[in-house]
C-alpha cells in the first residue's frame, strides 16, 4: 500500500510556502502522491502546478476536478499541461461534485449524473489520446451540429501514454460506474469493514464493461491525527466530519449522510444533520459516535493507528491518502512522519 497526502482546499490554514514545504517533506518521506481538492475557493489545477514546480518525484493528483466547472476538453487540456510540466506525474481525479455547488456555483444542472459522467470520461480519454473530438451522446455532442465547430484534437502530447483517471464516487451506482470506466476509485469516509460491499459494486461495473479489475486502485482520503490522547484526536475529526455529514447537501440529498446511514448509523446521521442545519455545528460534531470516527479516520495512539493502517491495507487499498488534521507546518510534518513510520 502506497501513501499519499491530501492537502485539501488551498488557502485554509497555513500559507502556500509552508504548504509546499510540507509536500516536499512528504516526498522525502517516500509518500507516493499529493492530492489537491476544490469546492468553491481555490482550484486544484493551479495548486498542482505550483507543487509540480517545487517537487521532482511525487505524483500529482486532483481530488477532485469538478466536472460541472470544466468541459471535458478543458479537463484534458489541464491534465495534459500538468503532466508535461511535471515530467509525467499527473493523476486525474474527477467527480460530479454535488447539486449545491454544481447549480449554485457553476450554474450547471445536476441531472443525469451517471450518463453524464460516463460520456465525460469517454471524451476526456479521446482528447488525451489526441483523437479528433467527434462524439454524440445523450449529454454531450462534439462538434455541435448546427454551427461552425470543427472536430479538433489536443495540440500537445502528455508525457504519459495514458494518464490514469480516478473517479470520485459515494453512492452505489456511481461506485459501480467507477469499476466500469475508471482506473481507480476515490472514496470518501471509506470503511475497511465494508470493503466487501464496495468490491461487489466495483465488480458489477467491471462485469458490465467486460473488463478486469487487475490494476484498479482504491484510494481513499482519510483524516488523521496520531496522539496518545485519543479523545483529543477524535475531537479534531469532528468539525470536518460534521460539515460533510450534516451540512454538505440538503435534507433531501446529502451523499455523505446517506453513506453513514448505510454503515448502520441512521439515527446519528439524522441527528448530526438536524443539528448542523439548525446552525448548531459544535453540537453536531459532538453527536458523532466514537465508533464511526474510529471506523473512517486514523486517530489516537500509535498502536491504534497502526492497527487501522493494517485494516486499510488488508482491505486492498492501493493508496492511502492521509489528511493530517494539524494546523501548522511542523505539526503537519510530524503527523506525516508518524503515519509513514507506522505504515512501514
Amino acid at each position: 500500500m502506497k501513501l499519499g497526502v491530501n492537502v485539501g482546499y488551498w488557502g485554509l490554514g497555513i500559507g502556500p510556502q509552508d504548504q509546499l514545504e510540507v509536500v516536499q517533506e512528504a516526498e522525502r518521506l517516500g509518500y507516493d502522491s499529493v492530492w489537491a481538492a476544490e469546492a468553491y475557493g481555490s482550484d486544484a489545477a493551479t495548486v498542482l502546478a505550483w507543487l509540480a514546480a517545487g517537487t521532482s518525484r511525487i505524483k500529482l493528483g486532483s481530488a477532485i476536478f469538478q466536472m460541472p466547472g470544466r468541459t471535458p476538453a478543458l479537463t484534458a487540456m489541464t491534465a495534459a499541461t500538468i503532466d508535461e510540466l511535471s515530467g509525467g506525474r499527473m493523476v486525474l481525479g474527477i467527480g460530479s461534485s454535488g447539486p449545491q455547488v454544481a447549480e449554485g456555483w457553476h450554474g450547471q444542472r445536476f441531472a443525469h449524473q451517471l450518463q453524464r459522467t460516463r460520456e465525460y470520461v469517454t471524451v476526456v480519454r479521446k482528447a488525451l489520446a489526441r483523437d479528433r473530438l467527434e462524439f454524440k451522446g445523450e449529454t454531450l455532442e462534439l462538434p455541435l451540429p448546427d454551427g461552425p465547430g470543427k472536430a479538433l484534437k489536443l495540440m500537445i502530447n502528455p508525457v504519459q501514454e495514458r494518464i490514469p483517471i480516478f473517479l470520485a464516487a459515494i453512492g452505489p451506482k456511481n461506485t459501480a460506474l467507477a469499476g466500469e470506466i475508471a482506473d481507480g476509485w476515490l472514496p470518501t469516509f471509506f470503511s475497511p469493514e465494508y470493503v466487501a460491499d464496495f468490491r461487489e459494486l466495483l465488480q458489477e461495473g467491471a462485469d458490465r464493461a467486460g473488463r478486469s479489475l487487475d490494476g484498479f486502485e482504491i484510494a481513499p482520503t482519510v483524516q488523521s491525527y496520531v496522539s496518545d490522547d485519543r479523545e483529543a484526536a477524535r475531537n479534531l475529526m469532528r468539525p470536518g466530519l460534521a460539515l460533510y455529514i450534516g451540512g454538505m447537501g440538503s435534507r433531501k440529498q446529502n451523499f455523505y449522510n446517506n453513506l453513514v446511514q448505510r454503515y448502520g448509523f441512521e439515527a446519528a446521521a439524522q441527528e448530526v444533520q438536524n443539528l448542523y442545519l439548525e446552525g448548531k455545528k459544535t453540537e453536531a460534531g459532538e453527536a458523532l459516535p466514537d465508533e464511526l470516527i474510529d471506523m473512517i479516520t486514523l486517530c489516537g495512539p500509535r498502536g491504534v493507528v497502526r492497527e487501522r493502517i493494517e485494516a486499510f491495507r488488508d482491505a486492498g487499498v492501493g493508496t492511502l491518502m492521509v489528511m493530517p488534521m494539524a494546523f501548522g507546518r511542523e505539526d503537519r510534518i510530524e503527523q506525516l512522519r508518524a503515519v509513514a513510520e507506522l505504515a512501514a
